[in-house]
């Protein structure tokens, strides 16, 4: 039995490509949904706005791989038209042209579609949510894993930011020093942000010549992008808040930024369907204290996560234990895929001695 600690991209593929080699899993996740920070929330009109991981490029290939073996179809990030960019607070924002870049790009149906593409795969029933794990004992070979419920096992991913494990889950024996000493200093893509999605009746920006991207040194919004669905069928636009505004209330925080938006792009920019905000750092399993200060992505992709312990059975993963892409979709499913290959070979080099 192996048990995988997170229900986000990389503990939910490592379980799929397990249960592709009838090995079995549970999963336990300490929320009460399945996605980590993947998260596609419905607005109003059926919306679908990311509170969490939303945009890809042409090099993450472990996404687009998997993205093309599950047959989810990507399309291209809406730019077309004048972009505006603010250089202060007491300046307005200025008509700008993003000269040609490479295409971003996002999953059809939203994040969120890859995420329960992959659970629709796998057993349901094994993969156990509200199960907040705070202690993993190693003894003759097995492991005791204690939840709210006491679990046993052969094998464990830790498909959770370093951070957290090093900080909230006691391991027994102890890990070595420097393992522990840098999982604690790696920072958690997405704990800082506050990711914001307003939905609208149309898209009223493309009707003017306008992308819907908006660059500001100051805020509230610093980045703004069309979010309108594949079909463009349905119309918002999405970004990210700066961070120092959690101190507000959510709605001095909704109306600085229906303000702020409005002298942008106009008074239809006022006439929304609904606001919708995730601050991360409040997220319980995302964000947690850090005794220094880190930078972004401060020792994502650190070889030290790679090494296995307990005599290989138990294993490091999450996005930022990644080899490529450290911090990014793609990372998690590449950390996931190179995880589960070790599984799978120690297992069958067992089987065979």
């Amino acid at each position: 039995m192996v048990i995988i600690i997170g229900a986000g991209l990389s503990g939910l593929l490592t379980a799929y490509r397990l249960h592709q080699e009838n090995i079995p899993y549970t999963i336990l996740e300490a929320r009460n949904r399945i996605g980590g920070r993947i998260n596609t929330e419905q607005a109003e009109e059926n919306t679908a706005i990311e509170m969490g991981a939303t945009w890809f490029g042409s090099q993450h290939q472990n996404l687009i791989e998997l993205l093309k073996e599950l047959n989810i179809p990507a399309f291209e990030q809406y730019s077309n038209g004048k972009s505006f960019y603010q250089a202060n607070p007491n300046s307005p924002a200025q008509p700008i042209e993003i000269p040609p870049q490479e295409p971003t790009y996002r999953i059809s149906g939203g994040s969120s579609n890859l995420i329960h593409h992959i659970y629709n795969l796998i057993r349901k029933d094994q993969v156990l949510l509200n199960q907040k794990v705070t202690e993993i004992i190693y003894d003759d070979n097995k492991f005791t894993i204690k939840a709210n419920e006491e679990f046993r096992a052969d094998n464990i991913v830790i498909a959770i930011p370093p951070k957290l494990w090093a900080n909230r889950i006691k391991i027994s024996p102890k890990l070595p020093e420097e393992l522990m000493n840098v999982a604690k200093d790696t920072h958690t893509w997405m704990e800082e942000s506050i990711k914001v999605g307003i939905s609208y009746n149309s898209s009223f920006w493309v009707e003017d010549g306008l992308s819907g991207t908006l660059f500001s040194n100051s805020g509230p919004i610093v980045e703004f992008y069309d979010h309108c669905n594949h079909e463009r069928s349905r119309y918002a636009l999405c970004g990210f808040m700066n961070p120092a505004y959690a101190q507000l209330s959510k709605s001095e925080r909704e109306n600085a930024v229906i303000n702020q938006i409005k002298n942008v792009f106009g008074e239809k920019a006022s006439e929304y369907l609904e606001y919708k905000e995730c601050i991360w750092s409040e997220e319980l399993f995302t964000y947690d204290s850090s005794e220094s200060q880190l930078i972004p992505h401060q020792n994502n992709g650190h070889p030290i996560f790679r090494i296995s312990h307990f005599d290989h059975k138990l294993y490091i993963s999450s996005t930022e234990a990644a080899l490529q892409f450290p911090g990014y979709m793609d990372g998690a499913v590449q950390v996931a895929n190179s995880i589960a290959k070790r599984i799978i070979r120690q297992l069958k080099e067992d089987i065979i001695t």
